[in-house]
């Protein structure tokens, strides 16, 4: 019997799974899980994302010993280790999910130069987005810059339907295994540190099932709010799948089909729903960008913005990262982030936007922090939409365009709910004030047991002050180009 490894990645699910299916289709299979920590670079995953790893392998070693199965862990050089198992396996074929992110290409093209000589089959299926990058284009033939143009040119295909979980014969042979454990991916109290990750569990369900049932609770009612609820941060509006679509739990056309079928029980909540896939279609056009310019998560899309004259005052930069800024919103959002390793779509936008044009810190520090505290970041995703902020991306925010922090508070989160609950010691100022403390009489801060500078810091850059020297800093970039 012909035996072929299929080589997870961030496609750790069994429904789906196009080359586990073909696998499944020539013989006996072994599910393979490789850690290369080396593999991606300055890019490898952050804390957060380490979390949720260890917790999605965890279910989907569940779910295979479940069907007699037996997930295989190996930690090392993916090719090192490939070599390893194909020879103590005897497999003839090794198959793979693609994958965008810029180091997954020569990846993918070093195994096949490896087993090349060897009469090893090796093939790579999509899966991962609903069209592959170049598959979407303008009418003259060149890749979409633009995301509305994109998104309409992408909703004229069609999307094939999701695939069942195939019939696994699994392969029989003992094959050494690491203990999941020994990986070290989650924190531990230690040394009077506290465990950051502590009670993620209670927050999140990792896995093909959590995501599942993540994707059926949030179709089920919340989405017929989604147009105008996901953006107010206090309601629970928005789907929370980012880290299950990140890790592969679940795939972007089971979300597309799932979503088709609720529109057909659901017409009236056709337009909310419609939004809702734009954001899906937000990562595509994000990866359909990283494939166009691999430097996308270290560059500027638009090289004038090379030129650009970042502050980068560490001082603000920690401010930020702690959620000490003075400026309530900002600060809710830092706190949430560390607390629970998600910020709300709509505060990583005024978060993002403070950073680059109130503090003027390169977009790069923004990132960087969000690869390693959000259980969602995604290379593409995360690249993209801080050079949206930053204004430097291919479809970028205008550079004239700097959220006003208290402003997008008192829209947002006009009764103040989300900032009480990240930043408690705020919690007792009336509404009126709990978007710009500062402003409060002296008697009213005493009423709420609230010492600015002491309890809560005063903003450490005034708004309007720093919304000119952006203005000026962005005049630069406007000469140039």
């Amino acid at each position: 019997m012909s035996t072929t490894l299929v080589l997870f990645r961030q496609d750790l699910r069994l429904h789906d799974h196009p080359a586990l299916i073909a696998a499944a289709s020539r013989g006996s299979v072994v599910p393979v899980f490789i850690y290369d920590e080396e593999q991606a670079g300055d890019w490898h995953l952050g804390g957060a994302s380490q979390w949720w790893l260890h917790e999605s392998l965890k279910s989907l070693e569940a779910s295979i010993s479940a069907l007699s199965g037996r997930l295989v862990l190996r930690r090392g050089n993916t090719i090192s280790v490939l070599r390893s198992l194909q020879q103590e396996s005897g497999a003839d074929a090794i198959y793979f999910s693609r994958q965008y992110q810029p180091w997954s290409a020569p990846l993918e093209t070093l195994i096949n130069n490896e087993f090349h000589d060897l009469s090893v089959s090796i093939k790579r299926f999509p899966g991962t987005l609903l069209h592959e990058p170049g598959s979407v284009l303008t009418g003259s033939g060149t890749a979409f810059k633009v995301f509305t143009p994109f998104w309409r040119a992408a909703n004229k295909q069609a999307v094939a339907l999701p695939l069942s979980r195939p019939d696994v014969v699994w392969h029989t042979h003992k094959l050494a295994s690491d203990d999941l454990a020994d990986w070290q991916l989650q924190p531990e109290a230690q040394d009077g540190v506290p465990n950051w990750a502590d009670g993620w569990q209670d927050l999140w369900q990792p896995g093909e099932e959590g995501a599942h049932h993540a994707l059926s609770d949030f179709l089920e009612a919340p989405v017929a709010h989604y147009a105008e609820g996901r953006d107010v941060p206090s309601k629970r509006y928005t789907s929370r799948l980012s880290p299950h679509l990140k890790f592969g739990e679940i795939s972007p056309r089971q979300i597309w089909s799932a979503a088709q079928q609720r529109k057909l029980s659901a017409p009236q909540w056709s337009a909310p729903i419609d939004k809702f896939l734009a954001e899906v279609g937000w990562r595509e056009f994000c990866y359909q960008l990283l494939d166009l310019f691999n430097d996308m998560p270290a560059k500027p899309f638009k090289e004038q913005f090379a030129g650009f004259p970042w502050g980068n005052d560490s001082k603000h930069l920690s401010a930020w990262q702690r959620g000490q800024t003075g400026y309530p919103i900002v600060d809710a959002g830092m706190r949430e982030l560390w607390h629970t390793g998600f910020m709300h779509n709509r505060v990583r936008m005024i978060v993002a936007s403070f950073l680059t044009k109130h503090l003027l810190v390169h977009w790069i520090e923004g990132e960087r922090w969000f690869w390693d505290c959000l259980l969602d970041a995604d290379i593409a995703s995360n690249a993209c939409s801080w050079q949206w902020v930053a204004g430097s991306g291919a479809d970028a925010s205008p550079y004239f365009r700097i959220f006003n922090p208290i402003a997008q508070g008192q829209k947002f989160d006009s009764e103040g709910a989300y900032v009480r609950q990240w930043c408690p010691e705020l919690s007792k100022l009336p509404k009126k004030y709990i978007h710009e403390p500062w402003e409060a009489p002296q008697m009213t801060l005493a009423s709420a047991d609230l010492e600015l500078g002491t309890d809560y810091p005063f903003p450490i850059v005034d708004h309007k002050t720093a919304r000119l020297g952006a203005l000026d800093a962005y005049a630069v970039i406007k000469q140039a180009s």
